[in-house]
């Protein structure tokens, strides 16, 4: 009887776990995309300011030009999106393939013995506190890298 509860609890706290990894999934693609949609209404404002007259033009398009500013950006920005992430997605698919894994657990282990390792700093070699940024900044000009026994 105690097996069938910590399964129980098992399947509940995956599931509990599962549910924040897509809550936060999801998060971080809703402020990626708000942003990214901001910076691209920040640059389309900022050109219209600069300079009304052009801007005008380029959304309605000028007499003998086959194609309006606009349009063609759209279209531009489009196609660059597509060739970002198909390309992205191709190779980090090729680099899953060549790596033989079969799940992220696996490919995390993988990648762990390839790459290498990061040196822990603990206890830190050098200053972690600073009273401000000229401290910091003089630090780093000053007394980084010299030997402590010195």
């Amino acid at each position: 009887m105690a097996e069938s509860n910590d399964t129980v609890e098992t399947s509940v706290t995956k599931s509990a776990k599962r549910r924040e990894k897509i809550y936060a999934a999801v998060f971080l693609s809703t402020v990626a995309g708000i942003s990214a949609l901001a910076g691209f209404a920040r640059a389309v404002a900022a050109t219209r300011k600069q300079d009304p007259t052009h801007f005008g033009d380029g959304m309605s398009g000028i007499k003998g030009v086959r194609e309006t500013g606009a349009s063609l950006a759209m279209r531009a920005l489009g196609w660059g999106t597509f060739y970002a992430i198909t390309g992205c997605g191709l190779f980090f698919y090729g680099i899953w393939k060549i790596s033989g894994a079969t799940n992220a657990e696996e490919f995390k282990l993988k990648m762990g013995s390839v790459l290498p390792k990061i040196p822990k700093n603990n206890p830190p070699q050098s200053r972690t506190e600073f009273e401000g940024l000229t401290d910091l900044l003089t630090y780093i000009s000053e007394d980084w890298g010299r030997n402590k026994e010195v």
